[in-house]
């Protein structure tokens, strides 16, 4: 008798911790699922980011596009005035620039960048934008990345 009580109290405790380790099993299962989800959300969070951007850029586009509507990208200029004599950057040679080419951050410093442009004749260069001068030229540039959407050629003596 005392056989078969030991055999059902070592049956119960078997069950017991088998019922104990399928639900912990069954716990990191779900926890392993949940890190899988994660991982997918954190993949359409970063999907989302780069929609963003490229709207960023399209907008940016667009906006450079109603730019250029407002400027002729190539002008003559109507008065030539005297200006001090021009001295390119170190490295640098005078030379013909056109739309849509990037000018070198040396041609973006305050020594070529023309502050008075109302003293030249010039409109008001749009938030963002600067003129400078290279050789006789002048060039309206985007101060950030030197993106050049107009030329005004033989400005200077």
């Amino acid at each position: 008798m005392q056989k078969i009580l030991n055999a059902a109290i070592a049956a119960t405790l078997a069950m017991g911790s088998i019922g104990v380790a399928s639900a912990a099993e069954a716990q990191s299962r779900g926890d392993r699922q949940e890190q899988r989800q994660d991982r997918r959300d954190d993949r359409r969070d970063d999907r989302n980011d780069r929609r963003e951007w490229r709207q960023d850029n399209r907008d940016d586009r667009r906006e450079a596009r109603q730019d250029q509507r407002e400027y002729a990208r190539w002008q003559q200029s109507q008065r030539r005035y005297s200006a001090g004599r021009y001295q390119p950057p170190r490295g640098y040679q005078t030379r013909q620039w056109s739309y849509g080419q990037r000018m070198p951050s040396y041609y973006r410093s305050n020594q070529y960048v023309v502050n008075d442009y109302g003293r030249y004749g010039l409109r008001a260069p749009p938030r963002g934008y600067q003129y400078v001068r290279s050789g006789n030229d002048v060039v309206l540039a985007v101060v950030a990345t030197g993106l050049i959407t107009a030329v005004i050629a033989g400005m200077f003596n």
